[in-house]
């Protein structure tokens, strides 16, 4: 259970006084984790302030800010800030963990004995998909620019990630690649 648990999460919106309609008046943030990209609501020590796009802790241990993780979250659930800062938060992200995206482009393979993990990613064909798993073989990819550069049908792979993740996180995918699904 705990290799399913975030260490750090993104503030997507800070409520000082917590929502409206809470019994309790609490200071809340809505944040995405960095690791399964789960939308959560914790509880910030009242003593403390975040801003949006600031990295918080929110694992068992060195948490400063957060004092609780209230419950997680739908898409539907996230006020219109949150869903605001979701995809330039998504973008931080990818950035951030560039590397493992790169080994999924490195290493994914057949979802099916027609359909491969690099199909079900926004704009890659058959086409793509070929280009792909030739310049791999040649080569594994070091980077989005790496992968740019060798496949220039693919303008920025952050962005087709990070689009990805959105479609997952709104639960509109079939399969499920970089997000954990809720249960």
């Amino acid at each position: 259970m705990d290799e399913l648990m975030e260490d750090f999460g993104y503030v997507l919106d800070f409520l000082p006084t917590g929502k409206s309609m809470d019994r309790t008046r609490e200071p809340v943030a809505q944040i995405i984790g960095t690791k399964f990209f789960k939308l959560l609501e914790v509880t910030i020590k009242p003593e403390q302030k975040v801003s949006l796009e600031q990295k918080v802790s929110i694992g068992k241990v060195n948490r400063v800010e957060v004092d609780r993780i209230k419950t997680r979250l739908s898409v539907s659930e996230l006020s219109n800030t949150a869903r605001s800062e979701l995809n330039p938060v998504l973008k931080k992200i990818v950035m951030e963990r560039e590397a493992d995206f790169i080994g999924f482009f490195n290493k994914c393979g057949s979802v099916s004995t027609r359909l491969h993990q690099l199909e079900l990613l926004p704009g890659v064909g058959k086409k793509h998909l070929e280009e792909i798993l030739s310049e791999r073989e040649r080569k594994p990819f070091v980077s989005f620019e790496d992968l740019k550069t060798r496949v220039p049908l693919l303008t920025d792979p952050a962005s087709i990630i990070v689009q990805r993740i959105n479609n997952e996180i709104t639960g509109i995918e079939k399969y499920y690649l970089f997000v954990k699904p809720p249960a």
